[in-house]
């Protein structure tokens, strides 16, 4: 009698062991559907427990779609991108010259190349020249290296000649204008563009940032950045960089720079340019009909 007892708790307890091990293998199944990727079906197994038994089958996304749903950029090619609908894909490109830009997978955005990083996928569709345009869009240096201050700006194959300020240059790096140091244009430094070294000072004069005139152009001068680096800067018109007092002054005021003006602006605009408020009376006085014989302010 024992005997028999025996063997009934054994087997109580292997029954009892066996739908506690199918209860943990739904449990961690039931887990893993949250995870992407994922999918669960149901089966015709006996219900345990007034739960229903699922076999969950894992299933791969394609590599281009990390993600059931968004865009997602190609691993090789920085204008080349996915546009995932259910985990299924389209593959798209964005038009010559732009990027496709991943910041976010929510978003489908193509953008000019600077700024974005394509070092790990450098390829590139192949190019669609057009007059000035290696490309249907983007900014791009002049052709002859040795012009640093124009580039085009070209949209659909058409371009736009722009001229950077005086002093800059065009950076390929970031597509505008800036200084030569920073731009690190092969021949378009300052030494090369403006013929001008900054001279050597001691620390405390460095520390100043100190300026030279341009001896070519009264309007301009040199600012050299921590006494080594320089960078041509200018006045506004009908002044002159005045050495004496290291700042822009009116050009008349300055003995050797007095005449600089002359064929470019007469002396009744250079009044009006250094004395704004006269020329703002006159020109007042001469809509309302009224005599303008004020020579001072």
């Amino acid at each position: 009698m024992k005997m028999q007892v025996f063997y009934l708790l054994v087997i109580y307890l292997g029954a009892t062991t066996a739908l506690t091990r199918k209860q943990e293998a739904a449990e961690q199944n039931r887990r893993r559907v949250a995870g992407p990727g994922l999918r669960r079906s149901p089966t015709t197994a006996a219900p345990i427990q007034d739960d229903t038994l699922y076999e969950y089958e894992e299933v791969e996304l394609p590599l281009q779609c990390p993600e059931p749903n968004g865009y997602f950029p190609d691993p090789e090619q920085c204008d080349k991108y996915y546009d995932c609908r259910d985990g299924k894909f389209v593959e798209k490109l964005c038009p010559d010259g732009l990027v496709f830009n991943d910041f976010s997978p929510q978003h489908e955005k193509c953008d000019l190349p600077f700024g974005i990083d394509c070092s790990k996928r450098p390829k590139r569709q192949p190019p669609q020249p057009s007059h000035h345009c290696p490309r249907l869009h983007g900014y791009f240096a002049h052709e002859d290296a040795r012009i640093c201050d124009t580039f085009y700006y070209c949209v659909e194959g058409k371009f736009n000649m722009i001229t950077c300020p005086a002093g800059l240059v065009f950076s390929e790096k970031t597509g505008i204008c800036n200084w030569p140091d920073e731009a690190q244009k092969k021949g378009c430094g300052s030494r090369e563009l403006f013929n001008f070294t900054c001279p050597k000072v001691n620390e405390t004069v460095a520390a100043t940032h100190p300026r030279y005139p341009d001896v070519e152009d009264c309007q301009y001068f040199f600012v050299c950045v921590n006494g080594e680096i320089p960078r041509r800067s200018g006045c506004k018109l009908g002044q002159a960089f005045d050495e004496r007092t290291s700042k822009c002054d009116w050009a008349r005021k300055i003995p050797e720079c007095k005449d600089w003006y002359k064929g470019q602006l007469t002396d009744e605009e250079l009044d009006a340019l250094e004395n704004p408020v006269l020329r703002i009376r006159s020109e007042s006085n001469r809509r309302k009909g009224r005599p303008t014989t004020e020579s001072t302010i």
